[in-house]
């Protein structure tokens, strides 16, 4: 497709002509962005994808082990791991690409080797890379959708704000993307994003067998994190303080909560 068009017509007699009108400024040409970004994108992609590749041939040869690494652009979780088959599975923020080696080392000994100790370094780390979290959510973002088979949670969250906190915490809610069928050996059932105060609960939860004390426990829960945020204590994050802790006692169904949870984690972790 031509992006300019020339037009003209031969003279028509040899007559004096009025004097043309004067001509328009000049004005730069019509670009095609998309044409131009387009190997720009695909070169940003390619050399991502090269120092993703370069990391996990690192991490690989360092725990002696292979290593499947996904590169995330998440705006909470920065680090998560799932080891099994002899093979571990990894998820970064691409903060982590351009990490010193002291902290690709606390990579390898957190999520490799199991060394909690090691978490401090990342926390460490990650404070210092907050700008580049993306802060905001993006259209390609999961809609938060309230309504589930069994529960209404924007219902839920307007009773327990109410009741609770006299209506003090603002935040929007829904339930989270039900995750692929395997076997689990620990279960998320709620997360409170502090940078766009969004409450996402696990969609298990969404079960005629369980009961509505628990879930409205677990939104209480997250309804906490807004009122009490994670805080930092001899190099390592404390994501529920003492404060948080007493609070959340005071929860009417705070025992009955715990015991249902002990007695039907089985039930959860099948989704």
């Amino acid at each position: 497709m031509s992006l300019f068009t020339l037009s003209g017509s031969p003279t028509a007699s040899l007559r004096p002509s009025p004097p043309p009108p004067p001509e328009p400024a000049p004005q730069p040409p019509v670009r095609n962005r998309v044409v131009e970004e387009a190997p720009r994108i695909a070169s940003e992609r390619d050399e991502l994808f090269s120092r993703a590749e370069s990391l996990a041939w690192r991490l690989s040869a360092d725990l002696g082990i292979p290593v499947r690494l996904a590169v995330t652009d998440n705006r909470s979780t920065m680090v998560s791991f799932r080891r099994g088959g002899n093979v571990l599975q990894l998820r970064l923020h691409h903060m982590f690409l351009d990490a010193p080696e002291p902290v690709l080392r606390a990579v390898a000994d957190y999520a490799g080797r199991g060394h909690r100790g090691a978490g401090g370094l990342l926390d460490e780390y990650i404070r210092g890379q907050q700008p580049r979290i993306r802060q905001f959510r993006r259209e390609t973002d999961a809609d938060l959708n309230p309504v589930g088979r069994c529960f209404d949670l924007q219902t839920i969250f307007e009773g327990v704000n109410r009741t609770y906190f006299q209506d003090g915490i603002q935040a929007r809610i829904g339930w989270g993307r039900m995750p692929p069928r395997r076997r689990r050996k620990s279960i998320r059932l709620g997360v409170y994003d502090h940078q766009t105060r969004e409450i996402r609960i696990h969609p298990a939860l969404d079960r005629p067998e369980v009961p509505a004390f628990f879930v409205e426990f677990i939104v209480f829960h997250e309804m906490l994190h807004q009122l009490f945020p994670s805080t930092g204590r001899g190099g390592r994050r404390v994501h529920h303080p003492r404060a948080f802790r007493d609070r959340e006692k005071a929860f009417p169904h705070y025992v009955a909560a715990l015991r249902w949870e002990r007695e039907n984690l089985g039930v959860l972790l099948r989704g």
